[in-house]
């Protein structure tokens, strides 16, 4: 198997710690500033991944927008926009979801051994389904993707997603939004789940940057020993 990538996970949160509300009308976290960062931060590595519930939910395209970032990309040898990859416990996705659809990159499934059939009879004509394991074990799909040549891995959420690289050490660098509002429902999703997280009182993160993005403030975080500093 290969290398685990360099793993970045990218998120935003209300201030008081969540990613959503509890109705069906999508949360604006971030800015048209941020976004733009966003996208840089994408166009710099080689696959964007989303949990299955982020590929029902938002309809994401996981795309480079910039023109310019996808000419450098073409330049040096790249596809347009990094591949796309997703998990499923069940595989109950859309083919049809702007996240197959949009794009000509790779887009991967990785799901549990006993979905794998499922998995293909649906999506096999939209994407690559790999087989997981008994359930997604994410250090494998990590050396997985390595011997794909995916050397650099962007993380977008949802929460479930989080917590799981969190909770098994397997992220270098978190990439966390504040959004200036509130949402104060406890119905809501909120930024990561319960676990047993690496970091806590006795070991606490390591604060890397602060940065003013308009109304938005990024604070960067280095998870492991690998963290690149810019």
């Amino acid at each position: 198997m290969g290398d685990r990538p360099y793993t970045l996970l990218s998120c935003g949160m209300s201030i008081d710690g969540y990613l959503d509300t509890a109705s069906e009308r999508r949360l604006v976290l971030s800015n048209s500033a941020d976004l733009d960062r966003v996208d840089s931060v994408r166009a710099g590595c080689d696959a964007i991944l989303v949990g299955a519930g982020t590929v029902r939910t938002d309809n994401p395209r996981l795309l480079v927008r910039s023109p310019a970032r996808r000419r450098d990309r073409v330049a040096r040898g790249l596809p347009p926009t990094p591949l796309k990859v997703t998990l499923t416990r069940r595989a109950r996705l859309d083919p049809g979801a702007r996240f197959f659809t949009t794009g000509d990159e790779e887009k991967l499934v990785y799901c549990p051994t006993d979905a794998v059939a499922e998995a293909r009879h649906r999506l096999g004509e939209v994407a690559t389904v790999v087989d997981g394991g008994r359930p997604v074990d994410l250090e494998h799909l990590g050396e997985d993707l390595g011997t794909r040549g995916v050397r650099r891995l962007m993380v977008e959420g949802g929460g479930t997603v989080l917590t799981q690289f969190l909770t098994g050490d397997l992220a270098d660098e978190l990439h966390l939004v504040v959004a200036p509002f509130f949402v104060g429902d406890s119905r809501a999703r909120r930024l990561v789940g319960d676990g047993c997280f690496p970091w806590n009182p006795d070991r606490r993160a390591q604060l890397a940057d602060v940065r003013r993005i308009g109304d938005v403030v990024l604070l960067r975080y280095a998870l492991s020993s690998r963290f690149e500093t810019d």
